[in-house]
């Protein structure tokens, strides 16, 4: 399966970014009141990098609570590690799993198009599983 099989069922709108120049503290607020671990960090349809939870973590250890005024993208991680719609979800998983990472954005022709967590990816193969042991236990039935 592709990840355009998730990306495929969202629409646009409900994935939420934001700009390199948002303070750090209204991004926060953001996180915690949609209770997400990271934002794409998105200008003109490009990614910039993605700002998370962990980047405010280390940030407010090294700064104190100074970093908070500080514009997102003097804090995100850049560049952002990406894939494409038409990577496999196996290889985007092996991927989150070698580089320590729980979030892609998903990026077409240099155009960012959705963005997936290690959640989505793991509910989907899931599902796969599920689906596979259904077409199974049907087979077997009928046999």
């Amino acid at each position: 399966m592709l990840i355009e099989g998730i990306t495929a069922q969202r629409e646009a709108g409900d994935i939420l970014t934001c700009e390199a120049r948002l303070p750090v503290r209204e991004a926060v607020a953001m996180l915690a009141g949609k209770r997400i671990g990271a934002l794409p960090v998105v200008e003109d349809g490009r990614v910039l990098g993605i700002f998370s939870e962990r980047d405010v973590i280390y940030r407010l250890a090294d700064e104190g609570e100074a970093c908070l005024a500080r514009p997102v993208g003097e804090v995100m991680t850049s560049p952002a590690i990406t894939i494409t719609s038409r990577d496999r979800i196996d290889d985007a998983l092996a991927l989150m799993s070698r580089r320590r990472i729980r979030h892609l954005p998903v990026v077409d022709d240099g155009r960012f198009v959705g963005f997936v967590s290690i959640g989505d990816i793991v509910k989907s193969r899931i599902d796969e599983v599920e689906s596979e042991a259904a077409t199974m236990r049907t087979y077997i039935q009928s046999a």
